[in-house]
């Protein structure tokens, strides 16, 4: 009943379905994998976000490291208009733009680059933005601490001949290279500064932490229900040729045994028919014997 199996499409059948299940066991932990490491990415953004401020110096001294991003920091010093950058294809709230960069000159000689904020692009493409000035003087600026941007890590490639005072990254250990003091490592994203300006940047929005993964997770549940689906397809198909097979021996055998009936029924007329039997061959009118006996009789 079940030598079907060893066929050479349902071997084929076999194959497929033994491939298919190990992959959606990869593919759903890989979600699994997902889901934890943007979990615990939410958690540490939404919980530095919430922190209280420290000052930049503690953080940023010896290198930004990856937990510390997104940490509330304070920095006082004077803005260096002079070195201030912009940095292209920065779209916000769907609209095209530029971030602006200055440094902030710190009391210890080094400075930091400071995201000031989004401002349109200009009225062509070469048309430099329309930048408001920063405050003279000492301020203290409040923002997130943020690494410094790299071609993997944003997904942005740096190329040359840009016009002069714009950049593509944000990549302090580049633009270091054309100042005249030390930069600190990572920028700070400006949240606030005292005392604050108007007209100013339009402020960079906060991170968007997202579901914490939940997508990944659904995939990942999704993709392990479809080895359900697999293996139950696999033994529905099973069934269903075995029942195919079971009704086609049944109907074969009815067919059979119609055939015989018919062949049974036939053979029974023909033994019942005239002149089948010695006496009625006797008795019969027609017999020349019994002829000239009515003849005699006569």
């Amino acid at each position: 009943m079940y030598r079907f199996l060893l066929t050479p499409r349902w071997i084929a059948l076999h194959v497929v379905v033994l491939l298919v299940i190990p992959a959606f066991v990869f593919l759903g932990r890989w979600q699994f994998g997902r889901f934890e490491e943007r979990s615990a990415n939410s958690h540490d953004v939404t919980a530095n976000l919430a922190a209280a401020p420290v000052p930049l110096e503690s953080l940023a001294g010896q290198g930004v490291k990856e937990a510390d991003r997104f940490r509330t920091v304070t920095a006082t010093g004077t803005y260096d208009p002079a070195h201030a950058l912009v940095v292209r294809r920065r779209p916000q709230d769907g609209r095209p733009g530029f971030y602006v960069l200055t440094p902030l000159k710190l009391a210890d000689g080094r400075a930091v680059i400071v995201n000031r904020g989004w401002v349109k692009v200009g009225a062509t493409a070469d048309t430099p933005p329309d930048v408001p000035t920063p405050p003279g003087g000492q301020v203290t600026v409040t923002g997130r601490l943020r690494l410094g941007e790299t071609e993997e890590s944003s997904g942005i490639k740096e190329r040359p001949g840009l016009p002069p005072g714009q950049v593509l990254l944000i990549d302090p250990a580049s633009i270091g290279k054309g100042l005249p003091y030390r930069l600190l490592d990572g920028y700070v994203e400006l949240t606030r500064q005292q005392p604050a300006t108007d007209p100013a940047p339009a402020p960079v929005p906060e991170p968007d932490v997202g579901a914490g993964g939940g997508l990944n997770f659904a995939y990942g549940v999704q993709w392990w229900l479809f080895i359900g689906v697999a293996v139950g397809g696999w033994i529905l198909l099973i069934r269903r040729e075995v029942a195919d097979r079971k009704r086609g021996e049944a109907t074969g055998s009815e067919a059979a045994g119609s055939g015989d009936s018919a062949k049974d029924s036939a053979g029974s007329g023909a033994k019942d028919g005239p002149g089948a039997d010695g006496g009625g061959s006797s008795g019969s009118p027609a017999d020349p014997a019994n002829r000239s006996e009515s003849i005699s009789g006569g």
